[in-house]
């Protein structure tokens, strides 16, 4: 018998300030909240079949009275806002202190051993948004040769070059001096290669060949126990890179959300059971970080028309999880990451429906809740919620 799940993370899609968001100077935010309420007529009606407005009240998406999955919210319990983070904490993982940032820039004398490392000098050393980054020094790094570096509020080294300028090969040796310079003390999260092509300030865009060296994670992963029991672990656009490739036993990259789906749908054509884990990054990446509420928008009503074709390809023991991994709310001034719950949307054909699984106390609960699906060894963190949804019961009605 078949028995899969289906992990979809919608990176930063957040559903509103943790209590500790007062913390991160993230009070007030709400990704999807303060989105549906600028936007006004966001059509989302798969999202909201499924019981997206069961969850909390949210502008245009009401709750249904026989949502088709089972809902609800799970706080983080790991300190921090990142990408690593949220993930390592849905496969088990928690962090007791958050991942080192540098919000005034790496230290000079970081950037003088860099230099020195790689052989040329660099630009920037800055928290900055990509984006903008390289539109103020893309004409001077093309100039010179000098790669961009920049950081953000993550726990983040960015390397950015133009592609005719620095190749994609000698821009990953850049990266991969980073990576082991920046351990110990100096331990980021993520160094993170930003190629970019372009001929003029104004006009230079990221490519798709974007590529993360992540940290390990200090402890075995959900993605670990799954593959050490047999099962196949199919992982789309930058899982692989977040768990630095453990426990994955197959890959499959992607340059944007469509093309997450479109892998995401190939590996469940292929009938093998485990876990089959995306991240849809746009979300965060080109609409989240950029306050961009109208593209942040589109981008969801786009996933949204997908799911039809995720749903019809599931098997009768199939789970299939809708979920993100911290916020980023692009109505608010900042441009990083927001302190957020996570929205929990979990469907299957045998699996009950329309329960509220309430507010989980960790994201951890979700990885808990995956293993005993799969029938695999409980993980050391996390409390599932699988007999709360595995009976089949179709609608929770208070009987």
């Amino acid at each position: 018998m078949l028995r899969r799940a289906i992990l979809i993370v919608l990176d930063s899609v957040g559903i509103g300030a943790l209590p500790d968001a007062h913390l991160y100077g993230d009070e007030g935010s709400h990704t999807l909240g303060n989105i549906c309420r600028i936007k006004g007529d966001i059509q989302l009606p798969h999202l909201t079949a499924l019981g997206l407005g069961n969850i909390e009240e949210l502008t245009g998406i009401p709750p249904v009275r026989q949502p088709l999955a089972s809902y609800g919210k799970m706080a983080e319990y790991s300190a921090g806002k990142d990408t690593i983070t949220g993930h390592w904490e849905i496969a088990g993982i928690f962090l007791s202190q958050p991942l080192r940032t540098f919000p005034q820039g790496f230290p000079q004398e970081f950037i003088d051993l860099y230099e020195q490392a790689i052989g040329r000098g660099v630009l920037g050393n800055e928290v900055a948004s990509g984006t903008e980054i390289i539109q103020r020094l893309g004409e001077e790094h093309r100039r010179t040769g000098k790669p961009i570096v920049y950081t953000s509020a993550d726990s983040v080294f960015q390397v950015a070059a133009h592609e005719e300028v620095i190749p994609l090969p000698e821009l990953m040796r850049l990266c991969q001096i980073a990576r082991e310079m920046l351990m110990g003390e100096m331990t980021v999260g993520r160094v993170i290669a930003r190629p970019f092509l372009g001929e003029t300030a104004g006009n230079f865009y990221r490519t798709g060949n974007r590529h993360d060296l992540a940290i390990e994670p200090p402890g075995k992963t959900l993605l670990e126990y799954i593959a050490a029991s047999g099962l196949e672990v199919m992982a789309v656009g930058k899982i692989s890179d977040i768990y630095s490739g453990r426990g994955v036993t197959q890959s499959a990259a992607s340059k944007n959300n469509m093309e997450s789906v479109e892998q995401t749908l190939a590996y469940m054509k292929r009938k093998q059971a485990g876990l089959i884990m995306a991240n849809l990054t746009d979300f965060d990446m080109l609409y989240g970080h950029r306050n961009d509420v109208e593209g942040y928008a589109r981008a969801l009503e786009e996933f949204d028309a997908r799911l039809p074709e995720i749903m019809a390809g599931l098997e009768e023991e199939d789970l299939l999880v809708i979920t993100a991994d911290h916020g980023c709310d692009p109505s608010t001034p900042s441009t990083d990451h927001s302190r957020e719950y996570a929205p929990l949307l979990v469907y299957g054909k045998k699996l009950s429906a329309g329960v509220s699984l309430g507010t989980r106390a960790s994201f951890a609960d979700l990885g808990a809740t995956v293993a005993e699906h799969l029938r695999i060894p409980a993980l050391e963190h996390g409390n599932s919620f699988y007999h709360l949804i595995e009976g089949g019961k179709r609608y929770d009605d208070g009987k």
